[in-house]
């Protein structure tokens, strides 16, 4: 009884198997773990590394372990970002759009550089684009 029972669960079981789906979903990752409707700044290039999210003005990035690390960024708010390179919105400026096109790597020269994040500014002194350097 026991053998008859066993060969009639197996082709059973083996049908299950084949009808099954097959999850292929995998966690987001780079620029994509970004949320919609968030200013993200990633410690590593390309959106990788740490990574924080925004949706206010923030006087110091040190509050969120962020300060100074930032190599790479994307805007995904409707909000204009400013980025200041030192805390308390004070010292030199620039400037993040918003939309696909404020997705991107920082100028080698501000990785590592900023310490505080306005949203829709007022913005300060021009950091300025470092000659022959691309974002």
């Amino acid at each position: 009884m026991r053998n008859q029972l066993r060969a009639l669960l197996v082709p059973v079981a083996v049908a299950a198997a084949a009808v099954l789906p097959v999850s292929t979903a995998q966690a987001a990752g780079g620029y994509d773990r970004c949320p919609a409707g968030y200013y993200c700044m990633f410690s590593g290039l390309d959106g990788t590394g740490d990574m924080i999210k925004l949706t206010r003005s923030t006087p110091d990035l040190t509050t969120l372990g962020m300060n100074d690390r930032a190599k790479s960024d994307w805007n995904r708010t409707a909000s204009t970002i400013h980025l200041w390179s030192d805390a308390n919105y004070s010292g030199c400026t620039t400037v993040t759009s918003s939309g696909p096109t404020g997705k991107g790597n920082f100028f080698p020269t501000y990785r590592d550089f900023f310490s505080s994040v306005r949203f829709d500014g007022p913005g300060g002194q021009s950091c300025g684009t470092p000659p022959g350097e691309g974002r």
